[in-house]
């Protein structure tokens, strides 16, 4: 195989007519037909790749996560050493900040909601006394004023000062969990400008949720537990080393998504049920029961504020509980006539969830030509959509007619209160504006009022019309712009609509209540653009109360996601791909399956190799010259154990660029070429520093006569890293790279002699996303000739 390829990649076998004509037989062929055994690469194109990704607003190297656990002598020696009392205390501090993660998560998402009612709440009384006086146009300028400072203040915070904060979080979060380290995604500052621009954004009424930033908050804040604080104010704790390092860290994080979710949607299960799903690469047994440790934290903590609400101490937080939506009064029965509504609404949503994907990818690309312009131009982006949205959500209600109270509604109708279903806005006394009541009322408020039973007759059909095209507008242009925002809310404003649409044009073929087809449509088209199933089902029952809604409930998801699929990615794989996040999915190419890790390893420059004592300057040499982060350690002329052999070739491990600087920081130097004992790399080290990743080389000066020394990097290499032999297929080895949480995956020989090196390379992160490959291999993508 090797002879074969070498001759592909030989200048003088391609003028070879034969040679020639073998080649377009090969680019011909489609490559999933071939066997292993047949070389698919050309050996004239390079496998390279440009760790860069959008992170904020601007451009940023994205390096990976080390997972794996580094053993090296340091490590071995530090495990060994560990006494009970240790062990317990790391299990206790696992369990501490899982518990302290759920309590402030619990907390900021009590305020955030507190403070989005109050102000959002106020700003709609006084446009009620506005009215009420008939002075329209007054009003329409304090609300359109209002929303344009609120939105002015997330949007300033967002470009000037965090703009990670900005979107919803969790496309970075996932990227995180999967190995991909997202600059400043989770430092003080992106928490700070996160919680107030949410506020801010949200009450602005913008359409964009709360619960994608919650999100992330949780995240940033189980991230700063984790590492003692901010980067300038860490606290250097002795109980806190355990967790210097990124499997810990890893773990905290994904304990912080998942109460994120609990605290939006007051969904405890369903929080845990996303981080698994929909967040985490890696997951065991142990995490589940953190995770849901800490969103049993948070429902604590928000029963007891709700309890504290319940008594009128939060202004204009309202009575509400720990369910959102509630639907648990009605009696939903199913017949056999029932099911095709049900079909009908998750086919629907599929088909209108894998649109929304791909005109939102448009417009996400659109504003990114935008942002790239500068601040400027994305804080009038994000005044823009505000200045749009406070016109329509004011002006629309004026086309909706006026529509008379029933006595038999179970509310006061109409209403001037700044919730409640009855709106009377500019309708005379005993008539409601139905579109109002909508349109004028947070983003919870309208959910609810969309999903409430037994109002068959509270809404036209015209209203909600209205309402529909509304909210898909505002979906598409409101996503992208410069303050944090969530994507939940607006799908499920958006589902809801079209599924309240048609139970009204299906209510005299089904007995199911129109608020459960609004429902419904939220699931389908949640599950149509996220591809979410399992926990979408288990929030939604959560945030309605009512079991009996869980047979068509996953139904409809199941549907939803099946027709989504055959379309386009979910949407957060989307955002990952325009960001240039290297998100390794679980599924590689089928033609993976037909291309080795020593084929692809070919077309990569050749790997560099260091000696187990090697000298100062051939390191110094190394660092400044690649960009590598790991370099296998190679010994020649070793005894093999148990032997008599002598001569043979060790392939000693793997030792990571931050402990070479690290080495050279310390001057761990020797004037002879000798193996160093034990006691002397105790004295020098210890595997706390050597969890630093700060250090570069650039900061460490180096004298020319200790360029003539040499290091001792045995007890620094991690002596088992992963390996496969070249034979493996690229698919095989993705999947292992993946589950396992790899950053460096070497590939060995599989034939062994005199003149074959130990190590034929290395592969990392960028060089198993299937972008990168054909881009070097164009023509592995090629379709089948018929």
């Amino acid at each position: 195989m090797e002879s074969d390829s070498n001759n592909l990649g030989n200048p003088e076998t391609r003028r070879n007519s034969e040679a020639e004509a073998r080649e377009v037989e090969e680019q011909e062929r489609d490559p999933e037909s071939n066997s292993l055994r047949q070389p698919l690469l050309k050996r004239n194109r390079t496998l390279s790749s440009t760790p860069l990704a959008l992170v904020g607003a601007k451009v940023s190297y994205i390096e990976s996560l080390d997972y794996e656990i580094n053993e090296n002598d340091l490590f071995k020696h530090d495990w060994r050493s560990r006494s009970k009392v240790q062990v317990l205390q790391y299990v206790f501090l696992k369990w501490s900040l899982a518990f302290l993660v759920g309590l402030l998560t619990g907390l900021i998402a009590t305020v955030i909601n507190l403070a989005i009612e109050n102000i959002a709440g106020y700003k709609l009384l006084a446009i009620v006394g506005f009215i009420e006086e008939g002075r329209y146009m007054s009003g329409f300028i304090f609300f359109t004023g209002i929303n344009f400072f609120l939105t002015l203040v997330a949007a300033v915070l967002c470009v000037c000062f965090a703009p990670t904060a900005a979107g919803p979080g969790i496309p970075e979060i996932k990227a995180y969990l999967n190995g991909v380290d997202t600059p400043n995604m989770f430092g003080a500052t992106t928490l700070l400008v996160k919680i107030v621009g949410s506020i801010g954004a949200v009450a602005a009424g913008l359409d964009l949720g709360k619960e994608g930033p919650l999100v992330h908050i949780g995240s940033c804040i189980a991230s700063l537990l984790g590492q003692g604080g901010p980067d300038n104010y860490r606290i250097k704790w002795r109980w806190l080393r355990y967790f210097n390092n990124d499997r810990d860290r890893r773990d905290i994080i994904t304990c912080g998504s998942s109460s994120g979710v609990c605290a939006a949607f007051r969904a405890p299960v369903g929080g845990v049920l996303f981080a698994l799903e929909e967040v985490a690469t890696w997951w065991r047994s142990a995490l589940l029961w953190r995770t849901f440790f800490s969103t049993a934290v948070v429902v604590v903590v928000l029963r007891a504020f709700i309890e504290i609400c319940n008594s009128g101490k939060c202004g204009l937080f309202g009575s509400g509980g720990l369910i959102m939506y509630d639907v648990s009064d009605v009696k939903v029965s199913y017949q056999a006539m029932d099911v095709i509504p049900v079909i009908i609404i998750g086919i629907i949503g599929g088909l209108l969830g894998s649109l929304y994907n791909h005109v939102l990818h448009k417009v996400l690309r659109l504003y990114n030509l935008i942002n790239h312009k500068g601040k400027m131009h994305k804080l009038l982006l994000a005044l823009a959509v505000s200045i749009f949205t406070s016109v329509c959500q004011y002006c629309l209600p004026f086309l909706a007619q006026c529509r008379a109270c029933d006595p038999s509604f179970p509310e006061a109708c109409p209403t001037n209160d700044r919730s409640g279903n009855f709106k009377q806005f500019n309708c005379p006394n005993g008539y409601y504006n139905d579109l109002a009541t909508l349109l004028l009322t947070t983003n919870d408020d309208a959910v609810r009022n969309i999903f409430s039973t037994n109002t068959s007759s509270e809404f036209h059909m015209s209203s909600i019309f209205i309402f529909f095209a509304l909210y898909c507008i505002l979906g598409l242009v409101t996503f992208g712009i410069a303050v944090p925002s969530g994507l939940f809310l607006p799908i499920i404003l958006m589902g809801s609509g079209y599924g309240r649409l048609l139970g009204i044009a299906m209510q005299s073929y089904t007995n199911l209540d129109q608020g459960l087809f609004a429902v419904l449509g939220a699931a389908s088209l949640m599950a149509g653009s996220m591809r979410m199933t399992v926990s979408l089902c288990v929030i939604f029952l959560e945030l309605t109360n009512n079991l009996l809604l869980l047979p068509i409930t996953m139904i409809v998801l199941l549907i939803a996601k099946t027709v989504g699929d055959c379309f386009n990615p979910s949407i957060y794989e989307i955002i990952l791909e325009l960001k240039g996040l290297p998100f390794l999915d679980a599924n590689p190419e089928p033609w993976m399956r037909n291309l080795t890790v020593g084929e692809l390893v070919d077309v990569k420059p050749p790997v560099v190799t260091l000696c187990g004592v090697e000298k100062v300057s051939r390191i110094v040499d190394v660092l400044r010259n690649t960009t590598h982060n790991a370099f296998p350690i190679v010994d020649q002329g070793v005894q093999v154990p148990g032997t008599i052999a002598t001569g043979a070739t060790e392939l000693h491990g793997l030792i990571l660029r931050a402990h070479l600087v690290q080495a050279l920081k310390k001057q761990w130097f020797l004037p002879e070429k000798r193996r160093t004992e034990e006691w002397e790399v105790m004295e020098k080290f210890n595997w706390v520093e050597l969890a630093e990743r700060e250090l570069k080389i650039e900061q460490v000066a180096v004298t020319r006569d200790e360029m003539e020394l040499y290091v001792d990097l045995h007890p620094l290499t991690n002596t088992t890293p992963y390996t496969v032999v070249e034979s493996m297929s690229v698919a095989k080895a993705m999947v292992l790279f993946r589950q396992v949480g790899l950053r460096h995956l070497l590939i060995v020989p599989k034939y062994q002699g005199a003149g074959v090196p130990p190590v034929v390379g290395i592969l990392t992160r960028q060089d198993l996303r299937a972008y990168n490959i054909l881009a070097a291999l164009p023509h592995l993508a090629r379709p089948k000739v018929s």
